[in-house]
């Protein structure tokens, strides 16, 4: 009997479990590697939405709202708008109208319509203080539509932790988009995928 007819058969054999180890090996690589891309495809969505829809026109708004606000007292040479004296009144009500409350409406909105795309569980206590503090401003100002000017203020004041809130999760989306964005794992991934899609 030949030597050689004895071992190729186990070599053949061994080639083949090799094989069929190494597809398999491929086959799970390949699958582990997908599945990860695709849920980091789903957050870098869920993130690029928070911050198209909500975090970012709530920043914006917010900055442009405590810029015009600083503006104003500067203007009147205060550092806080308490109390609002009689020759700053009809300034005031002017910004209210025209530079205020406008903002404050975009906002509003935002938090209404948008609050499903909120990072927290629940609902911040800061931005529910938002809301009710522009519904307090609708009352004060459809009073100046009739003519009543007894009040300026809103009843319900200005929530202090709001535009911290605001900045700090604008902050931190912007930096996990970043992250997300610049992984190696991730822009291998769509460089490969761009190539299927050629």
């Amino acid at each position: 009997m030949d030597p050689s007819s004895i071992i190729l058969p186990g070599s053949l054999q061994n080639a083949a479990v090799l094989t069929i180890f190494l597809a398999f090996a491929g086959y799970l690589v390949t699958f582990l590697f997908t599945r990860m891309m695709a849920r980091r495809s789903d957050r870098l969505r869920l993130v690029d939405q928070r911050l198209n829809e909500f975090y970012g026109p709530l920043y914006v708004a917010s900055r442009a709202g405590d810029i015009a606000y600083q503006s104003l007292l500067k203007k009147q040479g205060k550092t806080h708008c308490h109390p609002i004296r009689d020759e700053d009144k009809k300034e005031w009500m002017l910004w209210m109208t025209t530079i205020f409350m406008p903002l404050n409406d975009v906002r509003e909105k935002i938090i209404i319509e948008k609050a499903h795309l909120i990072v927290e569980e629940e609902m911040p206590l800061c931005l529910l203080e938002f809301v009710t503090h522009v519904v307090g401003y609708k009352a004060v100002l459809a009073k100046w539509a009739d003519g009543d000017y007894s009040e300026t203020r809103s009843t319900i004041g200005w929530p202090p932790e709001f535009d911290r809130y605001v900045k700090r999760s604008y902050a931190a989306l912007k930096a996990e988009q970043t992250r997300l964005l610049h992984n190696a794992a991730w822009r291998l991934y769509q460089r490969l995928a761009g190539r299927k899609r050629r």
